[in-house]
């Protein structure tokens, strides 16, 4: 599909609080160079990943993810998106996650304690060069209930160093323990054609006007070792658009509804292009219906 001229705004809008961001995203996880969270992999080419978030910028995107623990031997998102970016445009929400964290070396940490988020949510603050987050999202993992946690992160909220509270990789339980303590404006969980298990979380998110923020919507869990095979639907969609299947995944992420946020990332700025375009493929219901 023609790329010129296409902007994060081709998919609409949609509101976090009282932020209003276009639905078109940017997922910061690729920045750093090597598999997602390969503290060994091949540092990525700086200038370049400078350059990529500036255009994606450029491109109208307006909603970024990151998070402290996306780093590398000689590269961190944050650092890069502050090196990019600051001074921040007005309109731009940087959504940062905690809850997981690695060590110096790399070397994943159990999950933080309560106690241990504000030290978490300083150093996003730190490595972003910000006095608030904008979003913070509790990522958890393994909990049967987020209470304790999301309330630390409440309190944070009410001192000022968060604007807006999301949570991330949740059961829908989890929605529900949350949103009695505090707003929740986003969910962030692993979601695409290949992976529905968060089909009723999605649904339940669209109801309550919460935004559904998939991730690993391109290549599915397998993404960092190759990602999943492309189904012929998806290839026969894409020929007959002129499309990528990256780009056919992508807007049938969108389609799912119009609380649904897509934070496709690269450090590659062809791909940041075609990303963005994506916005704009329209699938009719009898592609959707094929893809299902």
């Amino acid at each position: 599909m023609p790329t010129h001229e296409i902007t994060a705004a081709s998919a609409g809008t949609w509101t976090l609080g009282d932020m209003t961001v276009n639905r078109i995203g940017f997922g910061a996880m690729r920045l750093t160079g090597g598999a997602a969270f390969d503290s060994g992999g091949t540092p990525s080419d700086r200038d370049r990943v400078i350059g990529v978030l500036r255009r994606a910028v450029e491109l109208g995107v307006n909603h970024i993810d990151t998070a402290a623990f996306y780093f590398s031997r000689l590269r961190s998102a944050n650092e890069l998106i502050n090196r990019a970016l600051a001074p921040y445009p007005d309109d731009l929400v940087i959504a940062t996650k905690v809850g997981p964290g690695r060590d110096p070396s790399g070397d994943w940490l159990p999950l933080a304690r309560p106690d241990q988020l504000r030290g978490q949510v300083e150093e996003n603050l730190r490595q972003l060069g910000r006095d608030h987050l904008d979003v913070v999202n509790l990522r958890q993992h393994g909990l049967d209930s987020i209470a304790e946690h999301f309330g630390a992160l409440a309190e944070l909220r009410d001192a000022g160093l968060i604007r807006h509270l999301g949570i991330s990789n949740v059961r829908p339980q989890h929605l529900a323990q949350a949103q009695a303590i505090a707003p929740v404006v986003c969910v962030q969980n692993a979601y695409g054609i290949d992976n529905r298990l968060s089909d009723k979380t999605l649904r339940t998110c669209g109801e309550q006007g919460v935004a559904f923020v998939p991730f690993y919507s391109i290549a599915g869990d397998g993404r960092d070792a190759g990602g999943v095979a492309d189904s012929e639907a998806i290839l026969a969609i894409a020929r007959a658009h002129g499309a990528t299947p990256a780009q056919v995944r992508i807007a049938w992420t969108l389609a799912r509804g119009p609380h649904v946020l897509a934070i496709p990332g690269t450090g590659n700025p062809d791909h940041l292009v075609e990303n963005v375009a994506a916005g704009a493929l329209r699938l009719s219901a009898d592609e959707l219906a094929s893809l299902d």
